[in-house]
């Protein structure tokens, strides 16, 4: 209990300090743009610039370019219907109704966006409740918005959070997964436990999410390595994980479908050799080998030569249906893997050992 305890402590302050230059961002960008639509603009109370400096940095990941035009047309639009209506029905619960409901309509009809509905139905709210009867009109609230988001984005490219250490964390979270359940399902052959094999599958299932965040990351790493000088030099890093997002994405699909066969084979009367348990487990390992030659920053030459050392063995004479369906799907996530180094999708496939006949497995491409 006290070791899980721990794991979640140091889990947790791994990620505070992986968002750290993100909630910097948004404090001092915050304060930066509440200063200058007061000094710049003239405006009393411009409560829209420091809100869109947070919507448009953020503390999670996503496409703060987009986010910015969305904004800014969201507040627009929001603050156009609000104005609009509000001058001609006045205020009170009804008219809020109203105000809203036209606001998101109008927004769901251009732009389906999530954030730019929010955003002008958020604006359309603070226009029919906070700030009618002030001196700023719709105009001078875009102004804000705007002022806002190029601030947000100054921040982003001035105090950036390091987009290869972001893509770093997701992608060990994915490599992690999936070394994991192929080691699960190596120990579920070698005991021929089928619970313990149940129980990979499980965990399988729920690797999807890391994946997905993974790839979120990753847009947000190419977005600051694009907008901040400082991490220019970064490019060619961040290259590599670009390389290994799809194909490991689809190692895991496959791993999935091995692991389910898997669990199926455990059931027969012939159940799979343990040499294809030890193959499982070298492919694991290779996994974290590429786990950990991306994070140092290298090519990944030694996880590739583990991953060619596994497609070049013989397999086992003398296999039933579901081992053959079990190599088919490890040489696929082998393929993947592969190409997750940066070899070519021929390269790779022409690394593996012939079958002499057909395996009836069912892999995406091979």
């Amino acid at each position: 209990m006290r070791t899980r305890l721990s794991d979640h402590v140091k889990d947790r302050l791994g990620t505070f300090g992986l968002m750290a230059p993100s909630v910097a961002q948004c404090a001092v960008g915050a304060a930066l743009a509440w200063l200058a639509a007061i000094e710049l603009l003239g405006h009393p109370r411009p409560i829209f610039a420091p809100i869109s400096v947070l919507i448009c940095v953020g503390v999670g990941l996503g496409q703060r370019l987009r986010r910015v035009i969305e904004l800014v047309v969201g507040v627009s639009l929001g603050v156009g219907v609000g104005d609009l209506l509000v001058s001609w029905i006045g205020s009170g619960a009804w008219q809020l109704a109203l105000v809203v409901a036209l606001a998101m309509a109008v927004a769901v009809l251009l732009n389906s966006g999530a954030l730019f509905v929010a955003q002008a139905g958020s604006s359309a709210v603070l226009v029919a409740t906070l700030v009618p009867g002030e001196d700023a009109g719709g105009l001078d609230r875009m102004a804000d918005a705007l002022t806002g988001g190029v601030i947000g984005i100054a921040a982003v490219a001035l105090l950036p959070a390091s987009p290869f250490m972001i893509a770093a964390k997701h992608l060990s979270g994915v490599l992690d997964a999936l070394s994991t359940v192929l080691e699960q399902a190596a120990a579920a052959i070698e005991k021929r436990d089928v619970e313990l094999a149940a129980e990979a599958l499980e965990e399988a299932r729920n690797t999807q999410g890391a994946v997905e965040e993974f790839e979120a990351a990753l847009e947000t790493s190419k977005e600051i390595a694009m907008i901040s000088p400082v991490h220019w030099h970064r490019r060619a890093r961040l290259a590599r994980y670009e390389t290994a997002a799809v194909p490991v994405d689809l190692a895991l699909r496959n791993a999935r479908v091995l692991i389910r066969r898997t669990l199926a084979s455990l059931g027969e009367v012939s159940p799979p050799p343990a040499a294809l348990a030890e193959a499982m487990r070298e492919v694991s390992e290779a996994a974290l080998l590429l786990q950990l030659e991306l994070g140092a920053g290298r090519e990944p030459t030694l996880a590739r030569q583990a991953l060619l050392a596994v497609a070049a063995r013989e397999r086992p004479a003398q296999l039933g249906f579901s081992a053959h369906v079990i190599i088919a799907q490890l040489r696929s996530v082998v393929v993947d893997l592969l190409q997750a180094t940066g070899m070519g999708n021929e390269e790779a496939t022409a690394a593996l050992t012939p079958l002499d006949e057909p395996s009836g497995g069912n892999t995406h491409r091979r």
